[in-house]
């Protein structure tokens, strides 16, 4: 049982070049200043929820619990299509979670778009510190990561593992703190009461299914949050099959998920 945190990312940060890359995103100005940036126009001027920073951290940790929980039983598409190895899999993931919201400093409205083109600079420029003596492998993981950044958006079908696992874990951040700063500032909605019920959100390695995602409200308005956020994430995640979320309202089960598997158009 692992609780959804930002101090969820450093518990992974095993393998030299996986805390290499994000010590590099957490000490560059730009990557910083971006995802500042972000939470100036999503949280100051919409009054939306956090985008920032910590959201990033959060987003990471999830994502590498969510992939150390299913690498035994899902093949990552990195690894399938001979892009790259394991390890170059956990960067993908991490930087694709990370970074998949800085576009956010540009506009709300295809923010996923304005990421792709704020991360290409950043990702060259990091990347080359971590494949400093192979360039074509550095350019395969900037566009595995970029993949993941764009189709982090809801509509977007995810077209590898990587970028699935980053989506979900996306949709994990909805516990009360991150709704918090709209809601003091007084957006009060159905988005902002639905967050502020969710008491924790747990990753977990399921039984029936490899990723199981336990949501823990103190009332069934939490229930929102998962069909209007995390749900939409998980149907286009192309692991959707893979997926099982419980809702507890106080240690009571509400609602169970399952996911069958899109077809692709």
């Amino acid at each position: 049982m692992v609780l959804v945190s930002q101090d969820l990312v450093y518990y992974h940060l095993r393998s030299s070049k996986l805390r290499t890359i994000f010590e590099l995103l957490e000490s560059d100005s730009e990557v910083q200043t971006l995802l500042k940036m972000s939470n100036v126009m999503a949280v100051n001027r919409l009054h939306y929820n956090d985008h920032g920073p910590v959201h990033s951290r959060i987003v990471s940790g999830s994502a590498l619990e969510i992939f150390n929980n299913t690498v035994d039983t899902i093949t990552p598409s990195i690894v399938e299509d001979k892009v790259g190895d394991i390890n170059d899999a956990r960067i993908v993931v991490l930087c694709g979670a990370y970074l998949h919201d800085i576009g956010n400093a540009v506009h709300r409205e295809n923010h996923y778009i304005h990421g792709v083109l704020l991360a290409n600079g950043i990702l060259t420029r990091l990347l080359q510190k971590i494949y400093s003596n192979d360039l074509e492998r550095s350019i395969r993981i900037k566009s595995e990561t970029l993949h993941s950044i764009y189709a982090h958006q809801e509509g977007v079908r995810c077209l590898s593992t990587e970028a699935g696992i980053a989506k979900i874990a996306d949709g994990t951040d909805m516990a009360q703190g991150r709704a918090r700063i709209p809601y003091q500032i007084g957006k009060v909605d159905i988005h902002s009461l639905s967050a502020l019920s969710i008491k924790s959100v747990e990753i977990l390695k399921g039984k029936k299914q490899p990723i199981q995602i336990i949501v823990n409200m103190d009332n069934p308005s939490g229930v929102f949050q998962i069909e209007g956020i995390l749900q939409e994430k998980i149907e286009t995640s192309g692991i959707e099959d893979k997926v099982e979320v419980v809702a507890i309202v106080n240690d009571q089960e509400l609602k169970r998920l399952r996911f069958d598997k899109a077809t692709i158009i």
